[in-house]
């Protein structure tokens, strides 16, 4: 072995390694800046580096047979040969530190500049985005909706992203264009110069051959100017999705993302265009407050592709919104377990989402959307639902904060503002909650849920008749406006000790939850209506409603149902209850 490294010493096998690996190194760093300024495909780098690592063996075997000399190129001389002198060791040890050196200085110079070492960091301000209706000039009908929600999981890979919500903008074109709620290219940049929205997406979709050729547009929100306008292929239907992630990766360099320079990143993952499109449907209903609508449409989405953790995700929250609990909870086991086919962005969604609705654990809620939001940070959704968390833990500050943030990106958000109002109504800011709450009802008098601030800053004054007005008002959100109405009459009832018309309207309102497939909601009155035979003095009644609550309810009423036993002296269904969390 010795005599065998003796003999790469000579022949310079060592020196030549370092040259070469020097040499490679300076220019993959140089070709990672120079490849994407004229744009080469991805492959050329990649090439490169093969390349490289495929000659270094070459290398070798040639550094041991010639030598380079003051004479060109020659043969190794053999050990008992007479000896030509190659370059002088001195000069060849110096040309070889030398190239490692300036490989080293420059690789170190890149990384810094790349990343912002920790003398500087980058921080891009929000950017937000509004996705058109794409032209689909295919005459399928399965590309309608679905090219525009894989695009719009493409882009959120950019922390700094945040996409406006298409069905609020379909309303906002309707009012601009008096009843015309279509959002094509020229109806998004109105409603973009109407919203402060920074970023317009059009395109379209046509055939080409026998495949597809896909065509992005982005616009400056305000100008209308082109920003850029990448276009791709697809040779067939199936590859339609990954051609969406070229797009959106394209999309994302545009706008300025640096991750968007390598590879694509993940982005949609569902497997058929089909599952897309019934997936966007049930969005749109969900978010048109059509829950019933949306679970139809979400079950078909998972029929098409089984793995579509999303569509289970939102399939459970529609559940839980209709407070069709256990079927929720059951739902979100399917959606956690599906967590590998979603985006880093839609995984800490859905994280936060199940702690809130489902575990009812706070922390870990507050845990996850603060690492989505430190991540992300224009995630408006995320930091709203940060909010509603640690409102939860009566952080009422933070609450206030991050809803004031959330509100900053989207100011004409009607659930931000609405959420807002009632941060402020519950930390007793109550002339804050009742202006954000009348701006809103200014322009949608129909959000019930807007009502409930101004309902108890009446209540706060002792205007009660305004109380009972306000209350009166959440009945045009339909089943759920009339359920929430339904509570709040009853609970001024009983804060003005009418037991009579509190159990009344109590009784009413829980058949009304019952009919509508409303267990949450008839298990809070249930608990409501147990307190109001308690002060009538029917104790065997409110210890009846009681028991059918804590059964039905789920995780939400057994705090109040266990101080109501308290309060009725049976301190032994309490600690039951007790002990049934301390398990969970």
């Amino acid at each position: 072995m010795n005599r065998f490294i003796k003999e790469l010493r000579r022949r310079e096998v060592f020196r030549t390694a370092g040259l070469y690996v020097g040499i490679s190194w300076i220019g993959i760093e140089a070709a990672s800046i120079v490849l994407p300024t004229f744009d080469a495909p991805e492959w050329a780098l990649r090439g490169l580096i093969i390349a490289a690592f495929a000659g270094f063996p070459v290398m070798l075997v040639l550094a041991w047979f010639y030598d380079v000399t003051d004479h060109g190129v020659e043969k190794t001389a053999d050990p008992t040969d007479t000896m030509v002198a190659p370059i002088g060791r001195g000069k060849g040890d110096y040309l070889v530190i030398g190239v490692l050196t300036v490989a080293l200085i420059f690789s170190v110079y890149l990384n810094l500049t790349r990343t912002g070492g920790a003398v500087q960091e980058v921080v891009t301000d929000p950017i937000s985005v509004l996705i058109a209706d794409f032209d689909n000039q295919t005459g399928d009908s399965v590309f309608d909706g679905s090219i525009e929600q894989a695009l719009q999981i493409g882009i959120e890979s950019a922390s700094f992203v945040t996409t406006f919500a298409r069905n609020t903008a379909r309303n906002v074109a309707g009012q601009i264009r008096q009843g015309d709620g279509s959002l094509d290219e020229e109806a998004a940049r109105l409603v973009s110069v109407r919203e402060g929205i920074d970023v317009v997406i059009s395109g379209e979709i046509r055939e080409s051959g026998n495949g597809y050729e896909l065509v992005v547009h982005v616009l400056d929100g305000a100008t209308g100017e082109r920003i850029a306008n990448p276009d791709t292929d697809a040779r067939d239907k199936g590859e339609v999705l990954t051609a969406v992630s070229e797009l959106s990766n394209d999309v994302r360099k545009a706008l300025g993302d640096d991750a968007a320079q390598g590879e694509i990143v993940e982005t949609f993952t569902a497997t058929s265009l089909e599952a897309v499109q019934a997936y966007t449907e049930a969005q749109l209903a969900a978010l048109d407050g059509d829950y019933e609508s949306s679970l139809d449409l979400y079950a078909k989405a998972v029929d098409f592709d089984a793995n579509f953790g999303r569509a289970l995700s939102g399939w459970a929250l529609s559940l839980f919104t209709l407070g069709r609990t256990e079927e929720a909870e059951a739902k979100w086991e399917e959606a956690l377990s599906k967590m590998g086919t979603m985006t880093e962005r839609e995984r800490l969604r859905t994280l936060g989402l199940y702690y809130v609705a489902i575990a009812g654990n706070y922390e870990r809620a507050i845990e996850t959307y603060s690492e989505l939001v430190e991540r992300y940070p224009a995630d408006n959704a995320g930091r709203n639902n940060l909010a509603i968390a640690s409102f939860a833990t009566l952080d009422f500050e933070t609450a206030l904060e991050q809803g004031r943030i959330a509100l900053e990106v989207y100011p004409k958000n009607e659930i931000m503002r609405s959420n807002l109002a009632l941060y402020a109504m519950y930390a007793g800011d109550f002339d804050t909650a009742k202006a954000e709450a009348e701006s809103l009802l200014e322009e949608k008098p129909e959000y019930f849920t807007a009502w409930l601030p101004v309902a108890m800053s009446a209540n706060a004054a002792g205007d009660w008749p305004g109380a009972e007005s306000a209350y009166a008002q959440m009945q045009t959100g339909g089943g759920r406006g009339a359920s929430l109405s339904n509570m709040g009459l009853a609970d001024l009832a009983l804060f003005k000790a009418d037991t009579g018309t509190a159990i009344e309207l109590l009784e009413a309102g829980i058949a009304a939850d019952t009919e509508n497939n409303n267990p949450r909601s008839s298990a809070i009155k249930r608990v409501m209506l147990a307190k109001a035979l308690l002060l009538a003095g029917d104790s065997d009644a409110a210890r009846s409603e009681l028991e059918l609550a804590v059964t039905t309810g789920g995780s939400a009423i057994q705090v109040p149902a266990a101080l109501t036993f308290i309060d009725m002296g049976d301190r032994d269904a309490a600690l039951a209850i007790a002990d049934t969390l301390g398990e969970s």
